[in-house]
């Protein structure tokens, strides 16, 4: 990863800075700052994976950049505690008895800053000892939403709960259930002791079972899907949950596009592909809609747009992704080889 996206890790560490930078007066963070609050996550992820500090190394010495720089990406929503509290990403799933070709699909919006966009790409990766995958990221972030050859499909939605603390960062447990060989692992990998904070994971199998997994340090839920279908935007839907979400009231536009996603997926008995892709081009709610756009008018930290929609066919073991906003950007179609 660090060779062949060399530029896109080098790129990924100077808007990492320059980030920082602009959201100074929120955060009281600089760069040196972020590699000693970094420092403090590193023993437990050698603790828990060891294998993926390899990984992290492995990309920094590929990318010929320092680790510490690396740590800082993997942890940076960590060290910032979601100070910013951007409101990201919508995902949903529909298996066989919602879709017309009894396939099961998993689509997700990719919503994160601009100036990231270029820097995304997807891995096909066969690690040693654990199933292949096809998973997006960017920079020099871990892999860690996609599918893997055990029929396992996950998708992340940024959550913010407030009983964060140092410990396993989030994106590090995400890449951990790209290895899992069945939903128990899976879930067992998001519940991993010792966790900095959680997303919520929606969690998908070939057989048809869905979960979403909604994560805090020290709190869970595991909610079923109903009626054949399941989605998530950004705030909790456990009461549990909600009695640890930071400044719920922050979190209006995430409801918005809910409630706009579950009312379009009711809409259809039996969806397709396309029809997925319609709900990701949707702009109910301009421009916080579910297909997200920038506003220049906002401050520089509190832009935000769709950098990329995919949408998984975990019966066929592929993706359809288009990079950029789906409204003006094309699909193509990638798959997961397996050795």
């Amino acid at each position: 990863m660090g060779e062949a996206a060399r530029h896109q890790v080098h790129r990924s560490i100077e808007n990492a800075r320059i980030f920082l930078e602009k959201s100074q007066d929120i955060l009281q963070l600089d760069w040196r700052g972020a590699k000693i609050q970094s420092r403090k996550y590193l023993p437990f992820v050698q603790e828990h994976y060891p294998q993926y500090a390899e990984e992290m190394l492995g990309i920094a010495e590929g990318a010929g950049v320092a680790f510490d720089d690396i740590a800082v990406l993997n942890a940076m929503e960590a060290v910032t505690s979601d100070a910013l509290h951007l409101e990201k990403c919508s995902s949903m799933a529909v298996n066989e008895t919602r879709t017309a070709d009894e396939h099961v699909l998993v689509a997700h919006n990719e919503d994160w800053l601009p100036w990231d966009e270029d820097d995304v790409y997807l891995v096909l990766a066969h690690p040693q000892g654990e199933p292949s995958f096809l998973a997006m990221t960017y920079g020099g972030l871990l892999p860690n939403i996609g599918l893997n050859s055990a029929g396992i499909a996950q998708c992340c939605d940024s959550v913010y709960p407030s009983d964060s603390r140092i410990g396993i960062p989030r994106i590090v447990v995400s890449r951990a259930v790209l290895s899992a060989r069945s939903i128990s692992q899976a879930i067992r990998h998001m519940l991993v002791p010792q966790r900095a904070a959680g997303y919520n994971h929606l969690l998908v199998h070939e057989s048809g079972e869905m979960y979403n997994v909604e994560v805090s340090a020290r709190q869970f839920a595991i909610l079923p899907a109903h009626n054949g279908y399941v989605l998530h935007t950004n705030h909790y839907l456990d009461p549990k949950m909600q009695a640890v979400e930071y400044e719920p009231d922050e979190l209006i536009s995430t409801r918005v596009r809910y409630h706009r996603i579950d009312r379009l997926i009711q809409s259809h008995n039996k969806h397709t592909i396309k029809s997925l892709q319609a709900i990701q081009k949707d702009h109910v709610n301009f421009p916080d809609s579910i297909c997200n756009h920038e506003d220049s008018q906002s401050p520089v930290t509190d832009r935000q747009k769709t950098i990329n929609a995919m949408i998984m066919d975990l019966t066929a073991r592929n993706i359809h992704l288009a990079w950029g906003n789906p409204c003006i950007n094309s699909y193509a179609t990638y798959y997961l080889e397996e050795r």
